[in-house]
């Protein structure tokens, strides 16, 4: 006896191979890992702005746009995730995010790679993706909630 899953699956195979592959592309998603252990899920950020910034505990100036970024990351249609450069990751990655006031989601793992994007050589920096999706801006050096919200045209 066939099952119909079966059935379907040898007629899915028998189609040309662009059919296949539209089928599978629609199931893949870019999940960012997150310290909470709740991934992010990058396409659904569509329509909205999101930053990405890259910050170290020994960094001055990262420690001075904190409070801009997490004000951003309250505003509506604004996403802020952090990126530790030092690779700090698990429980101390939550740790120090509490130590330094750090409201915003923190990744776990750089994104960058995923898009194409290298890693910055100059913190802090501020990736500024547009609600396309798109990388409109690397900033670098620290940022102000006004700055970014000029930027984004906001």
């Amino acid at each position: 006896m066939q099952y119909p899953v079966t059935r379907y699956l040898f007629a899915l195979l028998r189609r040309p191979i662009p059919v296949l592959a539209l089928v599978l592309a629609g199931c893949s998603q870019t999940e960012l890992p997150t310290a909470s252990g709740r991934p992010v899920v990058w396409e659904a950020l569509r329509g909205e702005w999101v930053l990405i910034n890259y910050w170290a505990e020994w960094c001055k100036p990262c420690l001075e746009e904190i409070p801009e970024l997490n004000a951003l990351d309250r505003a509506s249609g604004v996403t802020v995730l952090g990126v530790n450069f030092d690779g700090v990751v698990g429980p101390a990655l939550t740790d120090l995010g509490t130590t330094m006031g750090i409201e915003f989601t923190l990744l776990t793992r750089d994104p960058g790679p995923d898009f194409g994007w290298q890693t910055p050589m100059a913190l802090p920096a501020t990736f500024v993706v547009t609600p396309e999706g798109k990388l409109l801006e690397a900033r670098f050096g620290p940022q102000t909630e006004d700055q970014l919200h000029e930027l984004m045209g906001r």
